[in-house]
């Protein structure tokens, strides 16, 4: 359980992830890092779900993206479908929340690329609240990153699976 939102604004992307980690209802560790950057190909991506799954996604992603000359949109949809049919893949509980300076998608183990309406993403268990609260401060003079920044603390108030330390990663 967590969660990630991902701000596009300004051409500034942000994604900021919680640190919290539960194992059932007990917090295992409040200083996880969700939130990684490939530097390569100047992508983000946030994860919800099970780490280790996560990580292997991260790679896979990761080398999707060398494939594709740094095409995110074609790595997304190639790393969907591995992920829905290969039979190890499709194993891994993760949602994972990616962009580059072009794109942003939400992609998950059942074959979805999904492409925002708007500029905010928000997944995991505190995803929505802070969905919300960043579509309400879109319209403010605040920054990506403040935005962020406020959007999950705000789904750390009310989700018991969330805390307020934070991971984030723009470019």
């Amino acid at each position: 359980m967590t969660t990630i939102v991902l701000i596009r604004k300004n051409n500034e992307v942000v994604v900021a992830g919680d640190g919290q980690v539960s194992m059932g209802n007990t917090v295992i560790k409040k200083t996880a890092n969700k939130v990684r950057k490939i530097e390569k190909r100047n992508v983000i991506a946030g994860f919800a779900g099970s780490t280790a799954d996560a990580l292997t996604l991260f790679e896979r992603l990761e080398s999707k993206l060398e494939k594709h000359a740094g095409n995110l949109a074609r790595a997304a949809v190639e790393l969907a479908k591995d992920w829905r049919t290969d039979k190890y893949l499709r194993r891994l509980e993760a949602l994972m929340a990616v962009g580059d300076k072009e794109n942003s998608f939400i992609i998950s183990g059942t074959g979805d690329v999904l492409e925002p309406e708007g500029d905010v993403i928000g997944i995991g268990s505190g995803g929505n609240y802070a969905l919300a609260s960043a579509k309400v401060l879109m319209d403010t003079d605040l920054s990506a990153e403040e935005i962020a920044k406020k959007a999950i603390k705000v789904a750390s108030e009310i989700c018991v699976f969330t805390n307020d330390n934070l991971n984030i990663e723009k470019i």
